[in-house]
């Protein structure tokens, strides 16, 4: 390779050339995008991770330069050293960065040859997802993917600035640690030199960054791997990228703004765009009551509404049994979606259920009547009260759904996303912010038949509610927030339990004896005993703000290496098995598997 390049040194990259180096002699390098041959002109337009620029080789061209562009293939990689030349006006590229030049090719050397890629690359090219993760290091090349993970590095890198001018200190936790109950299931690490024991990879540094707070170092960050074995979708992986922080003497609104100053200041130095700060503050109770979501996406208004009263004498069999149970009756009105044939009505009526609602009543408002699947169990004057209450018009569709509060939340809650959706009215380059705060401390598990922490046993409850932990576990609010944006949960904390009978209140409501909170989380007890600071944190999911600032479908279009859906790596085929001898050193032996023992 030295010798290839002996002579050539790269004087800046390809999207750097422009007007103002017209005249002058440059090289650049890189691979090649595409190559066209026109009477006496060949064309190679040269990408690096910056862009593309033209190359011109003619009949003026020197000859070893023009024998060898009929060796040039694509993803060939090249030297090139030419004069920047201005293009006339009818050959400028609008489209295209460097369009209003081209380098006249003087030399070209051929620094690599390249296999025919198994897809263009390009970012209009139409392939699955699974070869171009299969052949991942290629699909890097094409420039939206590049610009993903170069807006990546810009955000990490203005992080780490803002977070050091404000006082924080980067300090690393270690990734090879117990395992805790955090919610998930963990990745264990087997250990040779301790037969039978295992480490835990972290779900989060959760209990380190606490640890820190007890040590003094009152304002922590990190952009930090976690990990966690939970089934995947479009914005979850098994390995994931927080910016994980913690602060001591603080309460909520502390945290709340200076992360609110954070994403303020990465808006502004990566996309430019002026955040309008505070960000709006929205209880849990409200969110779900107007929102059907801990998660609501503001853009849009499609409400929930509550006509429980409304309807609380019908003799509906479906809405009294609800109100009964102790549940309620909500709707959702879709503007203009009264022209939906029954076709599409009836597939809104399958997405509630997948949320767990037993069917959807709906109701389409017309010019002088209704038309509805309850209308024999409804007056036209009910059906007109339930439009005039709800503010529909002429031409609206109601999607009506009862049961627990639960059912209907998630439903209506995921029609109103799936609507918007279908209707196009979601615009990627609108950003809007709240907070969601007051979360339940607790959540009941029916799998457990118990209380569970909604978000970890450390997590404060409401000072007034401190009282109600034992007695009315199912009322206490959390000291808790999330940031929301479009609907995605930016990231998430909490004021933490510092006092030592809150937390034993807390372990016990939990079901934790003593015992049980020493044998897991002992050394963090035990650290609290001397002189824990009140503190509090957040972590923000990198990958989901990466996701949302690029218009990206998935965290996976600005994760270098991603896995797919069952957290395998296509590229370099992990998890795979491993020699018997290093499972010998680890003190394991494998179960065979179901499928094996009946083959046998």
């Amino acid at each position: 390779m030295a010798e290839l390049m002996k002579g050539l040194k790269r004087d800046m990259y390809c999207a750097e050339a422009g007007k103002e180096l017209v005249g002058r002699e440059i090289t650049v390098m890189g691979w090649v995008q595409r190559k066209r041959e026109m009477g006496p002109f060949t064309f190679i337009l040269l990408r690096d991770r910056t862009g593309i620029v033209q190359i011109v080789v003619d009949e003026n061209s020197p000859d070893d330069v023009r024998s060898k562009t009929k060796e040039i293939r694509s993803e060939y990689v090249l030297a090139v050293k030419g004069t920047v030349n201005a293009r006339t006006e009818n050959n400028i590229n609008r489209n295209m960065k460097t369009g209003e030049i081209e380098i006249a090719a003087a030399e070209i050397k051929i620094l690599n040859s390249s296999a025919t890629p198994p897809f263009q690359i390009e970012d209009s090219v139409n392939v699955s997802t699974e070869l171009r993760l299969k052949y991942r290091y290629l699909d890097l090349r094409r420039p939206v993917v590049a610009k993903n993970i170069m807006l990546r590095h810009k955000t990490t890198q203005a992080v780490r600035n803002f977070l050091t001018k404000e006082g924080f200190i980067e300090i690393e936790t270690p990734m090879l640690t117990k395992s805790t109950p955090e919610g998930a299931r963990d990745y264990l690490v087997p250990s040779r030199v301790h037969p039978g024991s295992f480490y835990a990879l972290p779900q989060s540094p959760q209990l380190f960054k606490q640890l820190l707070m007890v040590s003094g170092f009152d304002k922590y960050f990190q952009i930090v791997k976690c990990f966690r074995d939970e089934d995947l979708r479009a914005d979850r992986q098994p390995e994931f990228t927080q910016i994980d922080m913690e602060l001591s003497f603080v309460e909520a609104e502390d945290v709340m703004s200076v992360n609110e100053r954070l994403i303020k200041h990465i808006f502004k130095e990566i996309k430019g765009i002026d955040l309008e700060t505070p960000f709006m503050r929205m209880p849990w109770r409200e969110a779900m009551d107007r929102f059907g979501s801990d998660k609501p996406d503001i853009r849009f208004g499609m409400e929930l509404c509550d006509i429980t009263e409304l309807v609380k004498d019908t003799d509906f069999v479906v809405f009294r049994s609800a109100i009964e149970a102790g549940g309620t009756v909500r709707c959702i009105v879709a503007e203009g979606c009264g022209s939906f044939p029954r076709k599409k009505i009836d597939s809104l009526v399958d997405v509630a259920k997948t949320y767990g609602a037993k069917g959807l009543a709906w109701i389409n408002v017309q010019e002088g009547g209704f038309k509805s699947t309850i209308s024999k169990f409804f007056s036209e004057d009910k059906l007109s009260e339930i439009a005039e209450y709800t503010g529909a018009k002429a031409g609206d569709l109601i999607l009506i759904c009862a049961d627990r509060n639960k059912v209907v939340w998630d439903a209506l809650g995921a029609l109103r996303l799936e609507i918007a959706e279908r209707l196009g009215i979601l615009s990627n380059n609108e950003y809007k912010f709240l907070w969601v705060t007051e979360f339940p401390l607790f959540e009941y598990s029916e799998e457990e038949q118990r209380y569970v922490a909604m978000h970890h046993p450390f997590t404060s409850p409401m000072d007034e509610d401190i009282d109600k932990l034992e007695s009315e576990p199912e009322s206490v609010r959390a000291k808790a927030y999330d940031m929301v944006l479009n609907g995605c949960e930016l990231g998430g904390g909490s004021i933490r339990i510092h006092s030592e009978k809150i937390q034993n209140t807390m372990f016990r409501c939990l079901g934790f004896t003593a015992e049980d909170a020493q044998e897991r989380f002992g050394f963090l007890l035990d650290a609290f005993k001397y002189g824990a600071p009140p503190h509090g944190g957040l972590a923000f999911g990198l990958d989901r703000l990466i996701m949302l600032m690029t218009g990206a479908d998935s965290i996976r279009d600005v994760i270098a290496f991603p896995k797919v859906k069952d957290a395998s790596c296509l590229l370099t085929d992990a998890p795979n098995v491993v020699d018997e001898k290093q499972l010998e050193e680890l003190g394991i032996m494998l179960r065979p598997s179901e499928e094996n023992e009946e083959s046998n």
